[in-house]
């Protein structure tokens, strides 16, 4: 009977259970092959066995002589290194999978979970913000965590510093999830470490990324794509003109999710991504009924579908109107805050054809909102750097970071330049400055400073200390 399992001359069939995990994760960590070029891989050739078996020779086909895949012993290693965490290797289209990150074109073919799976079949939100949050945002975070876990919803938010610790404390009692833009057994930041071990008892931590592997700058947007997948809405409680936080939000938009935000002050640089995407047609939130009241008409399945004002229906799943298209309610902000989503899902090239830039398409007229799960057709009438430093690489081998084909770094963007980070490093030192004061001596604007920051330190330059200080590494 197992003789003429082989045997068949069709052509191979999809995936199946049987699919040797070693196999998997030696295809997925090989040199150039990201989530798209693996999902690809899979539906030319069936098995994972038999896709690695064929990447010599399609990598030939493209130009790379001596291609070797990711060996045996590497993908063992990590396999060992997950049980010894503790962590549950979850497969694509496998038993325990997220069902909410199947309808997503680079969906991750593998995740790491380390704490409780069953979270991942509960409705979810997410909330994430500023890492140098203000009090009344950290606030904010912590009462929507709380009474949106108590309403039923998992938080899912990025294990960072500000915002996304704030709302995970909050939401421990009713379960959070919390994706790391790390391998799931590194505690990043180390400040966090505590709240980690305790998501790990109360709730889920959940990585893409190689167990024990060390978060970097590339690592973040891909996490992002993953905190928004997972939930049905993303709630923006503070981010700057120019932060992840957005990334985030216009990411969810690209997903066909929702996206609501927090209303700051104006003279607050902090709130200045809030009060963008509330300009562009973002439902305002000012608690947890709020954004109960905007997922409502969606909020399971069965439940009768409506629009929230009477010119367009907003919500993934409303039918929109046959009347003229609104353009200054929260239809608007379908159609000018999220980007253009139709080159993103095209068919990813060999695995040394980069990625397509969502941000290349013509920019036409807006669309109609999106059904749930399904990206938008059109493009944004504003495009904002964030949306270029969202634009996703596929996956680095071990050992060779940034060698994928199409990686693009967050300092690739014109704002912060080398300029701006000559200037910080030039004023910081082995002894802590407060961060308000150092962006006072530079005289530039916080909407500046802060991304500027952020990469310095994701690189490893300076570190944050607690209160707000700043110092070089």
């Amino acid at each position: 009977m197992t003789g003429t399992a082989d045997s068949s001359t069709h052509p191979p069939l999809p995936p199946t259970p049987e699919d040797d995990p070693v196999a998997w994760l030696r295809l997925l960590r090989s040199r150039r092959v990201g989530p798209a070029t693996f999902h690809r891989l899979m539906g030319e050739h069936g098995s994972a066995e038999a896709a690695l078996a064929a990447l010599p020779e399609v990598a030939r086909a493209a130009g790379v002589e001596d291609y070797r895949p990711c060996p045996a012993g590497v993908a063992e290693a990590e396999l060992a290194a997950g049980r010894a965490a503790g962590a549950r290797l979850l497969l694509h289209g496998r038993p325990g999978y997220p069902a909410a990150l199947l309808d997503l074109p680079d969906a991750p073919p593998a995740l790491w979970a380390l704490g409780d799976p069953g979270l991942l079949a509960r409705p979810a939100l997410a909330l994430v913000g500023a890492r140098n949050a203000s009090s009344l945002g950290l606030r904010m975070a912590r009462a929507l965590a709380r009474d949106l876990g108590a309403a039923g919803k998992v938080i899912v938010s990025g294990l960072a510093r500000g915002v996304d610790a704030a709302a995970h404390e909050a939401a421990l009692e009713h379960g959070t999830i919390a994706v790391m833009a790390g391998g799931v057994d590194v505690l990043y930041p180390s400040e966090n470490a505590a709240l980690a071990r305790r998501i790990d008892d109360a709730g889920l931590r959940l990585s893409e990324q190689p167990m024990g592997a060390v978060p970097r700058a590339r690592h973040f947007p891909a996490r992002n794509r993953i905190i928004a997948g997972l939930a049905r809405a993303v709630v923006v409680v503070e981010a700057a003109a120019r932060s992840g936080s957005l990334i985030t939000a216009r990411t969810a938009l690209d997903q066909g999710r929702d996206v609501l935000a927090v209303p700051g002050h104006p003279f607050d640089a902090r709130a200045a991504g809030c009060n963008a995407l509330i300009r562009d047609g973002a439902p305002l939130v000012r608690g947890a009924e709020d954004v109960l009241e905007t997922l409502a008409p969606t909020a399971e399945p069965g439940l009768p579908l409506g629009t929230s004002d009477g010119a367009t229906g907003l919500h993934p799943g409303s039918r929109p109107s046959d009347g003229p298209t609104d353009t200054g309610g929260r239809g608007a902000a379908r159609s000018t805050a999220s980007g253009t989503a139709a080159s993103a899902t095209a068919p990813p090239g060999t695995p040394t054809t980069p990625p397509q830039d969502p941000g290349r398409a013509p920019a036409p007229s807006p669309p109609r909102a999106p059904e749930r799960g399904q990206p938008q057709a059109g493009g944004a009438s504003r495009r904002a750097p964030e949306q270029e430093r969202a634009t996703r690489a596929e996956g680095d081998p071990p050992g060779e970071p940034g060698k994928a084909t199409g990686d693009r770094q967050p300092g690739d963007a014109a704002p912060p330049t080398a300029a701006l980070h000559a200037r910080i490093l030039a004023r910081l030192g082995p002894s802590p400055l407060a961060e308000d004061q150092l962006i006072r001596d530079l005289g530039a604007g916080a909407e500046a400073v802060a991304p500027a920051l952020l990469d310095l330190e994701l690189d490893g330059r300076i570190t944050r200390q607690p209160g707000g200080l700043l110092a070089l590494a």
